[in-house]
């Protein structure tokens, strides 16, 4: 039986600590568009993703993250490995809505927040490109944002922020406003961070509430070793990693990575492969 990954709570929802992550899945490599159509072509259907949401759900990650609105394949997808292993799945969704501050603004606003809801998300963050149109820096605050946490609570799910730009966790924090977590983009490289990674993780460390880090392998751009050292190793226990994978052997050797990160240990892994095994650079092993 396989160890079950540590747990955490936000307002009250166990959520694992390792959330599933969706950008392997959906065509968004953060590297061209021929990656994007590898992705889109391997995982077009929800029997292909089956392999890889059953794999995260034997350690007991069973949180996931996406914007489920743009994907019916993936909808389906969580549907079906929950019918077949009998294991839910917590939905954490990042819908982006129109924050126009009109009449009709606010009504397509509130009709896909609501859709969130009905395909039963838990969390609702606001993508970072919708929330940070009414962030004032001048002010330090962000505009009507409790028009939309409202509707989020009416809709019957917990409110929070996707913070790609930091001073959101900031703003949020300092005025009080009802968020419960954030997501945080996070990884030793500075990846898509806005500032230097020493004051990232100053500010997720001195958050209010629990952060939901993104990227810890800055797309690729660094190992599984090394990503998650960093990030398991200088995040609060109360704090998650966002991980995507593209295939159901990543997801068992990110797992066993994270938790040797976690007991400060070496993880229990293949080494990689070489035309010539005996190298003295790979300890002598014989073949």
């Amino acid at each position: 039986m396989c160890n079950l990954f540590p747990r955490t709570e936000v307002a009250g929802i166990s959520l694992s600590r390792m959330i599933m992550g969706t950008n392997w899945l959906l065509g968004w490599s953060h590297t061209g568009a021929a990656a994007d159509k590898m992705i889109t072509s391997c995982y077009d259907t929800k029997e292909k993703m089956y392999p890889i949401l059953e794999a995260y759900l034997e350690y007991g990650v069973d949180t996931i993250m996406a914007p489920f609105g743009l994907s019916q394949t993936l909808e389906d997808g969580v549907k079906d490995v929950e019918q077949k292993t009998g294991k839910p799945i917590i939905r954490i969704d990042t819908p982006c809505i129109n924050v126009n501050d009109t009449p009709e603004g606010r009504r397509e606003a509130e009709e896909v927040i609501k859709a969130c809801g009905k395909r039963g998300s838990k969390i609702c963050l606001i993508h970072h490109s919708s929330v940070e149109q009414l962030v004032n820096k001048n002010k330090g605050v962000i505009d009507r944002l409790s028009d939309y946490t409202k509707m989020i609570r009416d809709a019957g799910m917990v409110p929070g922020l996707s913070a790609h730009m930091p001073e959101l966790i900031t703003y949020s924090d300092d005025n009080g406003y009802d968020v419960e977590t954030y997501i945080q983009i996070y990884n030793c490289m500075g990846f898509l961070m806005q500032v230097e990674v020493e004051t990232v993780a100053r500010i997720i460390h001195n958050a209010k509430k629990p952060v939901m880090t993104i990227k810890p392998m800055a797309a690729g751009r660094v190992t599984p070793f090394v990503g998650f050292n960093f990030v398991w190793n200088t995040l609060r226990d109360m704090d998650m990693v966002t991980v995507g994978a593209f295939s159901a052997d990543e997801v068992h050797e990110d797992i066993e990575i994270s938790f040797a990160a976690l007991e400060r240990r070496l993880p229990d892994t293949e080494r990689r492969s070489s035309p010539v095994e005996t190298q003295a650079a790979f300890g002598r092993v014989s073949s």
